[in-house]
C-alpha cells in the first residue's frame, strides 16, 4: 500500500513538471490541457474496502453475496438487470417463450469472448448450463436449473431450452454467468466474458479485476483500468484509510462511517431489496412452539433497532419480503408483531417457559451491522427472560455451519434480494435445500407451486401475497428491516448505481476532472 503511494506521488510530480511546461503534447493515454489530464486518470487503480473474504471464485460454487457481486465484473449471463429491475440482453440478443411457457429460445449475440480469447457460442451455454441443473450426470449446482427438461442448439448462435414444467421464476435465472465449456480452473483462475478480467486473488489480503479491452459491449468498456477490492472486516479502518487515501470506495458504508468523512466524498444510496432477519431454527426447542417464536417476535423492537443500528435510514418489514418489490409485497405485515412485553411473556407461560430460556445467536462476525443488531436483541430479549449469548463466528464457517448444516439456534443474517419473487420466497418450501430455518407448512409449499405456475401476474402476485401473511402468522422468523445501503466514493468518482440485487457494476465509474 505504502509503495503504491509513493509511486502514486512521483506520478502527479511528473504530471504538474509537464503542466507548468505548457505542453499540450497528446500522450498515447490522453491529452494533457493545461494543469489537468483528460484522460491519463483512467489508468489509475481504484481500491475498494469489502467486509468479508472471498468463498469461491467459481461463480457456480459461491454462495456469499459479497463474493458474486465482485465477480459478477468478470462474468456476464444470457441477460442482465437493469437499476429499476428489469431484464435487458446481455450475451443474449433475444429471446422468445413458447404460447404454453415451456420453451425458451435465446438467439446469442455473434462476436462475444471469453477473457482467454475463445468465441462465445451455444456450445457454452449447453456447457454451464447442464453443469448447472444436472444434465452432465452430476448434481445440480442450482435449484433454478433443476427444472430444465433438455437443451438444443439449432445453431452456434441459438439455444433452445426446454422446461419439464411451467416455471414463472426461469426468466431471471437467466442472469447467471455462462462460462468457457470444459474449462475446470475457475476456482484458481476464473475466466468469464465481462467488463473486467480476473488478475490475481491474494488469500485475505485483495482480489484484483483488470479492464477487459476487447468487451463485446463497446459501449460499456470501462474506464478504470484496474480495481482491487481489499479485504477490510474493520469498518473503522476501512474510514480512516479513506480518510488517507489508500481507500477509494467503501460499499455499505456505516452511518458513523459518513459522519467522520463527512463532504468530502461522494454518495449513492437507497433500498436494497434486502430482509434482514433473526432466523429462528424451527427444529430446535422451544423454538419449534409458535408461541415461543411469536414472543420472542412481541420482544423485539424493531424501530428501535433500525434508529440505533441503522441511523433511521431503513424499512420496517414484517415477513421475508422488501416493499422494493412492490407489486409482490403485502403491506401491513410489518406491525402485526408491535413490541408487548406483557402478552409475550403470557405466551412464553403458555408454551411452558414462563421463566425464559437460555438461547444461542450465531452472528457472522464480518459484518458489523449484524454483530450490533444482535447486541440490541440481546437487551430487548432479556425482558422477557431469554437470556441471549451472541456466538461469533466468520461468515465462511457461518455459511457451513449454519447456512448448509442448519447447526444453530437463531442467527442474524440478511437475505439478499432477488429479481424474481420465486427466489426470495422458496427459502421456506419445506423440501429447499437451503432451508436452514427449517420452516414446514404445506399450504405454504402449495402457495409458492402454485404462484410459479401461474401466467397471470395478478393472480401470480395473490398467491405470493398469501405466502408472506403465513410466515408472519407463523413466526417463521423475526423479520426485522431493508437496511439502505449508502456507497462511499472519492470525491472524483461517481456514476455507481443501486441495483434491487447487490450488484458492483464498476463499467458505470467514471473519473470526474476536478
Amino acid at each position: 500500500m505504502k509503495l503504491v503511494s509513493k509511486l502514486a506521488y512521483i506520478t502527479i510530480a511528473i504530471l504538474l513538471l509537464v503542466a507548468c511546461s505548457g505542453s499540450n503534447t497528446e500522450e498515447s493515454n490522453g491529452t494533457v490541457k493545461g494543469n489537468k489530464s483528460e484522460t491519463l486518470n483512467q489508468d489509475e487503480v481504484i481500491k475498494i474496502a469489502m467486509s468479508t473474504e472471498v468463498d469461491n471464485l467459481d461463480p457456480y460454487i459461491s454462495a456469499a453475496t459479497d463474493t458474486q457481486s465482485m465477480m459478477d465484473n468478470v462474468f456476464d449471463g444470457l441477460l442482465d438487470t437493469d437499476e429499476t429491475g428489469k431484464l435487458i440482453p446481455a450475451i443474449a440478443e433475444s429471446y422468445e417463450i413458447s404460447d404454453d411457457g415451456l420453451t425458451y429460445t435465446f438467439t446469442l449475440k455473434e462476436g462475444v469472448t471469453f477473457h482467454n480469447g475463445s468465441d462465445l457460442t451455444a456450445e457454452d451455454v449447453i456447457y454451464s448450463y447442464e453443469r448447472l441443473s444436472g444434465l452432465n450426470g452430476e448434481e445440480p449446482l442450482s435449484s433454478q436449473f433443476e427444472m430444465i427438461e433438455k437443451i438444443e442448439a439449432p445453431s452456434d448462435y441459438e439455444v433452445v431450452i426446454t422446461l419439464k414444467e411451467k416455471n414463472s421464476a426461469f426468466l431471471a435465472a437467466n442472469i447467471r454467468p455462462i462460462l468457457p465449456a470444459d474449462y475446470e480452473e475457475q476456482s484458481t483462475n476464473p475466466i468469464g466474458a465481462g467488463p473486467f478480467k480476473f488478475k490475481e486473488y491474494q488469500v485475505g489480503q485483495k482480489l484484483t479485476l483488470a479492464k477487459n479491452e476487447e468487451y463485446y459491449d463497446q459501449q460499456n468498456i470501462p474506464e478504470i483500468s484496474e480495481v482491487q477490492f481489499i479485504v477490510m472486516p474493520d469498518p473503522e479502518a476501512a474510514v480512516l484509510a479513506m480518510k488517507s487515501g489508500e481507500i477509494d470506495i467503501i460499499p455499505g458504508i456505516t452511518p458513523q462511517g459518513l459522519l467522520q468523512l463527512g463532504d468530502s466524498i461522494n454518495t449513492v444510496s437507497g433500498p436494497q431489496n434486502m430482509v434482514q432477519l433473526m432466523a429462528l431454527n424451527h427444529d430446535v426447542e422451544p423454538l419449534n412452539d409458535v408461541r415461543v417464536r411469536q414472543a420472542i417476535n412481541l420482544a423485539i423492537n424493531k424501530d428501535m433497532i433500525i434508529e440505533t443500528v441503522a441511523d433511521g435510514k431503513g424499512t420496517k418489514l414484517g415477513s421475508n419480503f422488501s416493499p422494493a418489490m412492490d407489486f409482490y409485497y403485502e403491506a401491513g405485515l410489518e406491525d402485526v408483531y408491535a413490541p408487548n412485553i406483557e402478552e409475550a411473556k403470557s405466551l412464553l407461560q403458555e408454551a411452558g417457559v414462563p421463566d425464559g430460556f437460555p438461547l444461542e445467536l450465531t452472528v457472522p462476525s464480518d459484518y458489523s451491522f449484524h454483530v450490533d443488531t444482535a447486541q440490541v436483541i440481546v437487551e430487548q430479549l432479556s425482558q422477557i427472560g431469554i437470556e441471549v449469548n451472541i456466538k461469533p463466528i466468520e461468515f465462511s464457517s457461518w455459511l457451513e455451519t449454519v447456512y448448509q448444516n442448519a447447526q444453530y439456534e437463531a442467527t442474524v443474517v440478511s437475505f439478499t434480494g432477488k429479481l424474481d419473487p420465486y427466489e426470495i420466497l422458496v427459502r421456506y418450501v419445506s423440501d429447499y435445500r437451503s432451508n436452514f430455518v427449517n420452516y414446514e407448512n404445506k399450504n405454504y409449499d402449495e402457495l409458492i407451486k402454485k404462484a410459479i405456475a401461474a401466467t397471470d401476474m395478478e393472480e401470480m402476485a395473490g398467491y405470493y401475497k398469501e405466502a408472506q401473511r403465513l410466515l408472519t402468522e407463523d413466526a417463521a422468523s423475526v423479520y426485522i428491516m431493508d437496511p439502505d445501503r449508502t456507497i462511499a466514493m472519492r470525491s472524483d468518482l461517481e456514476g455507481l448505481k443501486m441495483y434491487p440485487i447487490q450488484k458492483f457494476n464498476l463499467e458505470d465509474l467514471k473519473i470526474t476532472n476536478q
